[in-house]
């Protein structure tokens, strides 16, 4: 064997062995947790309630990043009015920084735009992964929680984020298309998450005209997912219909910012609580988080192992 040849076998001993190590420490538990926000339909606020509950969260204390993973229309910077110079798929190909495509919302609130980079990810070999990885896992020292705001829809893209995810968020509104869509959402999850133990899978309710009405939409979900998929879902909360959201897009700031007071902004809050507090048995943090390289791994291999 030549010297090149040599050292050519040498570096592909030596990315194996590091890409070993890397999915060793994926099975481990880690600092940071991930959250997927999903709907079965679009339109029904998903990056609306993303954008405000990380908000919400920094308030609380906790470092927030926000990805921005809805591939056919981002439209986080948009609703933050920032404006998104680089992307994940810079990233990728190392021609920019964490740092550099990291947009600061206000403090303890960065977003990632995912862009191109989300298509992207699939593809990845494992050099490339590994390298991915690594420039990323400073966040698992910088945030507490790295929220995802996926695409509308059953897509393979956007489901993948949910299972890869240690919380999948679904969303709907009262409408009955949105029921139905969300009902379609978790026929999927379901079938994706068969052999691989429980899902947490947590669930709001978007545009209620009123708590009552929230709960009713809650219980029928519930019902049908117990009765017809055998899975549970933990209902933690709604958001009411409110004029101040609407002015909020059009001001292009978060509500919770701009309308700290308003019904809406009140019901992040609570949607907080039953997300991230106490008491324990409604709260997404009863289950130790997977960290970051557990997320990535199983996003862009599929891995969807023991939970």
């Amino acid at each position: 064997m030549n010297k090149n040849a040599a050292a050519l076998s040498d570096q592909a001993k030596e990315l194996r062995r590091i890409v070993e190590q890397y999915r060793q420490e994926s099975r481990r538990t880690g600092n940071l947790r991930t959250v997927t926000i999903l709907s079965g339909k679009g339109g029904v606020g998903k990056s609306n309630l993303s954008v405000n509950l990380a908000c919400a969260l920094a308030e609380k204390g906790k470092k927030i990043v926000l990805l921005d993973a809805d591939l056919g229309l981002a439209n986080i910077d948009m609703l933050c009015g920032v404006t998104a110079k680089y992307n994940l798929a810079h990233l990728i190909d190392g021609s920019k920084a964490l740092d550099e495509v990291l947009i600061e919302l206000e403090r303890n609130v960065w977003i990632l735009p995912g862009g191109s980079g989300i298509k992207e990810l699939a593809d990845l070999d494992e050099a490339r992964l590994v390298a991915l990885i690594e420039s990323l896992s400073v966040l698992e020292d910088r945030a507490d929680i790295l929220l995802i705001d996926t695409g509308a829809g059953i897509h393979r893209g956007v489901l993948t984020f949910a299972v890869a995810a240690d919380t999948a968020v679904l969303i709907t509104t009262p409408e009955p298309t949105s029921i139905r869509d969300a009902y379609g959402v978790l026929k999927v999850l379901k079938k994706s998450t068969e052999g691989g133990g429980k899902k947490d899978i947590a669930f709001v309710v978007n545009m209620a005209s009123s708590e009552g009405e929230g709960l009713e939409v809650a219980n029928r979900l519930r019902m049908a997912a117990s009765q017809f998929l055998n899975l549970s879902i933990n209902y933690v909360g709604c958001i009411l219909k409110d004029h101040f959201v609407e002015q909020a897009v059009r001001i292009r700031k978060p509500f919770y910012q701009l309308y700290p007071d308003s019904p809406a902004a009140e019901c992040i809050r609570n949607l907080v609580h039953g997300l991230f507090g106490v008491p324990a048995e409604r709260s997404v943090n009863s289950k130790p988080s997977r960290g970051l390289k557990a997320f990535f791994f199983r996003l862009t291999r599929g891995r969807f192992a023991e939970r």
